[in-house]
């Protein structure tokens, strides 16, 4: 965060309520739109991740860490293991995943 200028101090409790979009990069999967619409409620689509392994956390659509899938009391999870350099966080392409 900037310094504040001037002998003006800034108050980090105006931002700690401003909503922002969290997501985690799961994997990705190349269907054919027939394999696609013939997906129903229940059905499940292996994805190139597995528990423990890393995955990109992204806010507002910029990488800021990375962290792996953990499961707990039956219940899919994160645990964040490297918060990147601010100077590094950026936006990441959402081009194809590894693989494809």
């Amino acid at each position: 965060m900037p310094e504040p200028s001037s002998g003006e101090e800034f108050d980090k409790g105006s931002v700690l309520g401003v909503p922002v979009q969290v997501s985690v990069r799961l994997g990705r999967r190349r269907l054919r739109i027939s394999q696609l619409l013939r997906l129903g409620p229940g059905e499940i689509v292996d994805l190139e991740r597995a528990v423990g392994e890393p995955v990109d956390v992204f806010v507002n659509d910029r990488m800021v860490a990375r962290g792996e899938l953990v499961v707990v009391d039956g219940r899919l999870g994160l645990t964040i293991v490297e918060l990147l350099p601010q100077a590094t966080r950026g936006r990441e392409p959402l081009g194809p995943g590894p693989g494809e």
